[in-house]
């Protein structure tokens, strides 16, 4: 009788190739890449067709972009507003974690949040801004308090839908072992959390630069906002998408730079399956 054949099955066949994350960065970069050229060349059309002084073409937007980045100008006032905008987020992820893990925890504690909750996503942000010009006039509380108003719902909302996909198991042991708050807090809640607290970031940012632009226009008089409010009134189209753009560049380098990097990190212990 004949030996049976054993197949022998290199290790490691079926893994990715070492580069394959570099290809996938690179597809994702240059999808990006598509959108933006068909965005620009989509305006660029409109703005030939049109051929208006309110919509300004591609060349003359870009030159006004170049000189806003080799201004000195733009860099302070962008400071400025990074300044109201980190202080408010702040403020704002604090009370909406809080919030939100309470109402997860405890039905009372659910039933008390939810009408505020309710009441402050459906508030536009253009009427916290105006009543914190009211209440706050040009101190440095207005454009935080405004922020907070706005963002905070949003985050409770996010945290508290993700309190509810904790598993179970995980929650009745710690209670069976006595775990310490601390202890929960850091190895449980924290790391089952990160991802909704992720996506209430997302959101609760994108919510802070809308609002503080329209503080700084109605009530400051410094900041990103106080600036496209002037060359709103010179009526400079192209002044104002300009610093628009600048400002969603920033924006895009927070989320690139720095969120998805954090999130990464933060998700390093979570399995992930390839198909």
């Amino acid at each position: 009788m004949s030996a049976p054949v054993v197949t022998q099955i290199p290790p490691h066949a079926d893994a990715q190739p070492e580069d394959a994350p570099r290809r996938r960065r690179g597809r994702g970069a240059a999808a990006a890449g598509a959108f933006v050229a068909i965005l620009l060349g989509g305006w660029q059309i409109m703005a030939g067709t049109l051929d208006s002084v309110l919509v300004p073409g591609v060349p003359e937007i870009g030159t006004y972009v170049v000189h806003l980045a080799t201004s000195t100008a733009f860099y302070s006032a962008l400071g400025v507003t990074l300044l109201r905008v980190t202080l408010g987020f702040a403020l704002a992820f604090v009370l909406g974690a809080a919030v939100g893990i309470a109402m997860g925890r405890s039905p009372l504690a659910r039933r008390f949040f939810e009408p505020g909750v309710l009441i402050g996503l459906t508030v536009p942000g253009l009427v916290w801004a105006l009543l914190c010009v009211i209440w706050f006039g040009v101190d440095l509380v207005n454009p935080v308090v405004a922020i907070a108003l706005s963002a905070a719902p949003a985050l409770s909302l996010s945290v508290y839908q993700g309190t509810r996909t904790i598993d179970a198991q995980l929650l009745e042991m710690a209670h069976v072992y006595r775990f310490p708050p601390g202890f929960r807090l850091r190895y449980l809640w924290l790391p089952s959390l990160a991802p909704a607290l992720f996506a209430g970031a997302r959101l609760g940012l994108s919510l802070a630069w809308k609002v503080i632009v329209l503080v700084e226009i109605f009530g400051m008089s410094s900041g990103v906002g106080y600036e496209i409010n002037n060359e709103f009134a010179a009526q400079n189209v192209a002044g104002v998408l300009a610093w628009t753009v600048m400002f969603a560049l920033v924006m895009a380098v927070l989320e690139y730079g720095l969120l998805q990097g954090a999130e990464n990190r933060a998700g390093r212990w979570r399995k992930v399956a390839r198909i």
